[in-house]
């Protein structure tokens, strides 16, 4: 795996630890800024509607510009974000800070993928794709926790200052290691037009949806562990960034358990992931008041819900593998409609008086829902033939890193698969 690769996951570290560490900052930043718990877990999707909006858009406004300058502008307007999420002196300043955060980290993501699976074979993509996965895992492992640990002793202004300093580190690294490229020009130089053709397949918008509704699932009951350990189970605040902690152990394996199965059994390991998230939602909203049951849970939510997510990440490189750059923001939009999606539902049902484990069952619901729409991308994919495979060179890259097209893709896939 290229050195890059894993500057872009540790790149990632940063990111994954702004965008998940308010799940531990709920309570200490709703009293400070004098909000509701829902109001302030509308931060949480505040920074994944940014991240929706801002993949797409940062993907197509930076099509041909050097992706190592992209992600060094992307990388400095995230780490200002942050600055200002920590000096912000209200609650709209902060939702805004977040925002912004959110575009920076959007584009970051997008052309980062595009980058990670451009350096590799397409048999190695699911791997490429579980070391970035991988950041986030860690940052549920450390940075989340930390985050939570400081927010109980120092504030947690002083969670957002520690990301910063992080946003520096990840910024030295693709300054020093990411390889520079120049825009591809002739033939290979990148069009819009011929990228956006990706969404007339079917195939694009099944990964879409499985993948929003997979985000949706795990981040409506993790948004809110927080609050479901300490008022539902009982447990003393102390407590939460170990439970995160575990969290992110559990993700951490399932990337790893990811990133090795997924590129030989893609629906396999799809279909494992979410089947057995499903299950442990379940289970979890019928013991939500038994504190052993749910740190285990959530331990368990961990492997299962990261499981799937190199395979989703390379299921749309494989859909959309003529267009790397839209299929990395088409990712990147799919999990955050779903971390957005997730919350929100969840706030609505803790505020029409349901409580913490209506938030369990609504997230299996969404589980399964996203189980339902693996079976029917698999079942259109079994009746589809594979075409002659062709290959594309990605813009930037090498003569010899060429990226299959969504026909070569698919082809090697329905022969994994089967």
């Amino acid at each position: 795996m290229p050195i890059a690769v894993y500057v872009l996951g540790l790149s990632v570290f940063a990111l994954g630890t702004s965008e998940f560490m308010l799940s531990g900052l709920l309570q200490p930043l709703a009293r400070d800024l004098g909000v509701s718990i829902p109001k302030a877990g509308l931060l949480v999707s505040a920074f994944a509607v940014g991240m929706v909006v801002g993949a797409p858009v940062l993907a197509a406004a930076t099509l041909r510009l050097p992706r190592r300058t992209t992600l060094i502008a992307l990388l400095t307007i995230f780490g200002l974000g942050q600055v200002a999420g920590a000096v912000a002196p209200s609650y709209n300043v902060l939702f805004v800070s977040r925002v912004i955060s959110a575009l920076a980290c959007a584009g970051f993501w997008a052309v980062g993928a595009a980058v990670a699976v451009s350096l590799v074979p397409i048999t190695a993509r699911a791997r490429a794709m579980a070391v970035m996965v991988g950041g986030l895992s860690v940052a549920n492992i450390a940075g989340v926790p930390a985050g939570a640990f400081l927010g109980q002793h120092a504030g947690w202004r002083s969670a957002f200052w520690a990301v910063a300093g992080l946003s520096v580190l990840g910024l030295v690294g693709v300054i020093a290691l990411v390889p520079s490229t120049k825009p591809a020009t002739g033939a290979d130089r990148p069009s819009l037009r011929r990228e956006l053709l990706i969404y007339r397949d079917r195939q694009v918008w099944l990964a879409l949806i499985t993948t929003a509704l997979n985000g949706a699932a795990v981040f409506a009951l993790f948004s809110y562990l927080a609050p479901l350990l300490t008022e539902t189970a009982g447990m003393k605040e102390s407590w939460v960034p170990y439970v995160l902690g575990l969290f992110g152990v559990g993700a951490l394996v399932g990337t790893a358990i990811g990133g090795r199965i997924a590129d030989a059994h893609l629906f396999g390991t799809i279909y494992a992931g979410i089947t057995a998230s499903t299950i442990v939602l379940t289970v979890l909203a019928l013991t939500a008041h038994q504190p052993i049951a749910v740190v285990t849970l959530a331990l368990l939510l961990g492997v299962t819900a990261f499981t799937t997510a190199p395979a989703l990440n390379a299921r749309m490189f494989n859909v959309a593998g003529a267009a790397p750059n839209l299929a990395g923001a088409t990712t990147t939009s799919a999990f955050n409609i779903g971390n957005t999606l997730g919350p929100w539902l969840g706030g609505l049902v803790i505020g029409a008086g349901w409580g913490y484990p209506a938030v369990a069952w609504t997230a299996a619901a969404l589980a399964a829902l996203a189980v339902g729409m693996t079976a029917i991308a698999s079942r259109i994919h079994q009746q589809t033939p594979a075409p002659a495979p062709t290959t594309l060179v990605v813009a930037g890259s090498s003569p010899h890193d060429s990226v299959p097209t969504q026909a070569q893709a698919e082809a090697r896939e329905s022969c994994a698969t089967t």
